[in-house]
């Protein structure tokens, strides 16, 4: 079984900035990749960022520039690094972790970003 535990959510003005964490625990097999995505209310989930075992990045093209994701292999962590904060960016941000052959997603529970003044 495998757990991720997600962090770093919260309450910030316009501007500002927050770093996720995901960590990854449990019955730990190969990491493929580790991402970032996030839900607003009434909006589909949306892909915010992924990055693979070897470092390779992929960003939503809006989110560029604002927003750096990346990751301790030996932690099993990923951090999502965001910047310049803008109200449209409130969601739940979830983790989500590929792991082993076939593939498996697994996601974390979510956390809070809220953006208001």
């Amino acid at each position: 079984q495998v757990q991720l535990v997600e962090s770093g959510g919260g309450l910030v003005q316009p501007g500002g900035s927050l770093r996720l964490s995901c960590a990854a625990s449990g019955s730990i097999s190969s990491i493929n990749a580790m991402g970032w995505y996030r839900q607003a209310p009434g909006k589909q989930r949306e892909l915010v960022a992924t990055i693979t075992s070897g470092g390779v990045t992929i960003y939503a093209d809006s989110l560029k520039g604002r927003f750096t994701i990346s990751r301790d292999n030996a932690k099993n962590t990923a951090y999502l690094q965001m910047n310049s904060l803008k109200p449209e960016d409130t969601a739940v941000y979830y983790c989500k972790v590929v792991m082993g052959w076939p593939a498996t997603n697994y996601w974390g529970q979510g956390t809070q970003v809220t953006v208001s003044s």
